[in-house]
C-alpha cells in the first residue's frame, strides 16, 4: 500500500469544492486507518462474531462509490464487485485469493470512476433510481460524506484494537 497524504477540507471554498474536498478527506482517512497493516491485520474481525474488517470497509466503500456514482449518476451497467442476492453482505466475506492489494486498486479505481461521473454535472442534476426515487448530484455528495464519516469512526475503533494506532 502506497503512503497516503491527507488534505484537509477547504474552510473558505464554494459549495462544489467543499463537497469534494470533504469527500476526498474521508476517503483518505479510510486510506490512513488501513496504513501499515499486512493482509491478516485488515481481515481481522472488530469484535466477533461481527464480520465488521477494515478490508471489508475498504471492500464496501468500493460497492458504495460504484453504486452511487456509476450505478445511479452515470446510469452505467455494472454489476456489484462482491456482494450479490446470493451474498448481500459478500464485500465482507473474502476468500483466500481475495487480497488487500487487489481490494484497494478496485477502490482506488472506483474512486476516479467517481470523479469521472461526476466532473462536469451540476450540484442540481437528478437522477432517478427506479424504486427509490430522485436524487441530484449534492445528495450523493453528502450522503457519500456521511458514509464515510460513519465507516470512519469504525475503522478508528477496529485499528485500534488491532494495534493500538489512534489518530483522526
Amino acid at each position: 500500500m502506497t503512503s497516503t497524504e491527507r488534505t484537509d477540507a477547504p474552510r473558505t471554498a464554494d459549495e462544489r469544492t467543499s463537497l469534494e474536498g470533504w469527500l476526498d478527506f474521508h476517503r483518505a482517512t479510510l486510506a490512513l486507518k488501513c496504513e501499515g497493516l499486512d493482509d491478516r491485520q485488515l481481515r481481522e474481525a472488530s469484535a466477533p462474531p461481527s464480520e465488521l474488517t477494515l478490508l471489508g470497509l475498504v471492500r464496501h466503500m468500493a460497492e458504495v462509490e460504484r453504486g452511487w456514482f456509476r450505478r445511479a449518476l452515470a446510469q452505467e451497467d455494472t454489476p456489484p464487485i462482491w456482494y450479490g442476492e446470493e451474498d448481500p453482505d459478500g464485500d465482507f466475506h473474502f476468500t483466500d485469493g481475495d487480497t488487500a492489494e487487489g481490494a484497494f486498486a478496485i477502490w482506488r479505481e472506483e474512486i476516479a470512476k467517481a470523479k469521472e461521473a461526476a466532473a462536469g454535472r451540476s450540484l442540481d442534476d437528478v437522477i432517478t433510481r427506479p424504486g427509490r426515487g430522485d436524487y441530484n448530484l449534492r445528495w450523493i455528495y453528502l450522503h457519500m460524506i456521511e458514509e464515510y464519516a460513519r465507516h470512519n469512526g469504525h475503522a478508528d475503533l477496529i485499528r485500534e484494537r488491532i494495534d493500538g494506532v489512534i489518530g483522526d
